[in-house]
C-alpha cells in the first residue's frame, strides 16, 4: 500500500451512498478536510444493474481505479431493461424476443463475459438458463440497502450470488436478506426499508436521474458531464481520468 493511504481512505469516504471505508470520516467533514489539504475529490456515478454480467465485471475494477486516481464511486442501482427502455423513449428493447444482433445472443455474451472474467482473474458462472431471479426485486434490494448506507457491499454480495456462487437454486427474498446481513445491516430494519414507499420512489428517482444524464445502459460511468458506457470502455475511463485538466 502506498504511503498516501490515509488520504486515499478519506477520498473514498465521500460516496454518500455508502458507509465511509477505511474507518475515515464521511460527508461534509471529509470534504472539508480534503479541501483543507488542497485535495481534489472526484465522484463518479457508477450506474449498474446487479443482475448485469458486465456490471459485475466492471465492479471488480473499481477499487484499483479508486486507488490509482483518488476518485470515489457512487453506486447507482437500476433495472437494466427499464433503463434501456426509458432511454429509448419506451417501446421494445434489444432484449425483447429474438436477439436482433449477435452481440445480444446469450451464447456470445457468456463467451465474452467468461473471457473478461479470465482477464480480471475473477470467478464467473453464467446465470442464463441456470438461475431464476427477479431483476426488479434484486434492484429494489440494492436501493433499500443504499438508503441504509450499504449499497456497495450489498450489491457485491448479491452479484456474487448470481455470477460466482455454485448455487443453482432460485434467487429470492432469503438471498436479499442474507446479502443485507453480509453487508452488516440489521435484518428487520432492512426488510422494513424494502417495503417502504420511499424505496420505490428512490428506484424511480435513480433511474430518472441516470437517464436524464445520458445513461442508456449498464454499466455506465457518469463523470465530468460525460457518459462512459460499458465494461469494455474502462480503458477510456482510465484515459479520461489520467488526462483530465
Amino acid at each position: 500500500m502506498r504511503e498516501d493511504r490515509p488520504r486515499l481512505c478519506l477520498l473514498l469516504a465521500l460516496s454518500r451512498a455508502d458507509r465511509p471505508p477505511c474507518g475515515g470520516p464521511g460527508g461534509a467533514a471529509a470534504l472539508s478536510e480534503a479541501a483543507g489539504r488542497g485535495g481534489t475529490v472526484t465522484t463518479i456515478d457508477f450506474v449498474f444493474g446487479v443482475s448485469s454480467r458486465y456490471s459485475y465485471l466492471a465492479a471488480s475494477q473499481l477499487p484499483a481505479l479508486a486507488a490509482e486516481f483518488g476518485v470515489t464511486f457512487r453506486w447507482r442501482p437500476v433495472t437494466t431493461i427499464a433503463l434501456v427502455r426509458q432511454a429509448r423513449g419506451g417501446g421494445s428493447t434489444p432484449f425483447d424476443g429474438a436477439p436482433p444482433a449477435m452481440q445480444y445472443d446469450f451464447k456470445w455474451r457468456r463467451q465474452d463475459a467468461e473471457a473478461w472474467a479470465s482477464l480480471y482473474g475473477i470467478p464467473f458462472n453464467e446465470p442464463h438458463g441456470r438461475l431464476k431471479y427477479d431483476a426488479v426485486e434484486l434492484n429494489l434490494g440494492c436501493v433499500a440497502a443504499g438508503l441504509l448506507g450499504a449499497v456497495e457491499p450489498y450489491a457485491r454480495r448479491l452479484a456474487r450470488r448470481i455470477f460466482a456462487d455454485d448455487n443453482d437454486s432460485p434467487v429470492g427474498r432469503a438471498d436479499l436478506i442474507a446479502a443485507a446481513a453480509a453487508a452488516g445491516l440489521d435484518g428487520e430494519r432492512f426488510e422494513t426499508q424494502l417495503a417502504a414507499p420511499e424505496t420505490q420512489a428512490a428506484v424511480a428517482a435513480i433511474q430518472d436521474e441516470a437517464a436524464a444524464r445520458g445513461a442508456f445502459g449498464v454499466p455506465s460511468f457518469l463523470v465530468d458531464g460525460k457518459v462512459i458506457w460499458g465494461n469494455d470502455r474502462i480503458p477510456l475511463l482510465r484515459h479520461h481520468l489520467a488526462t483530465r485538466a
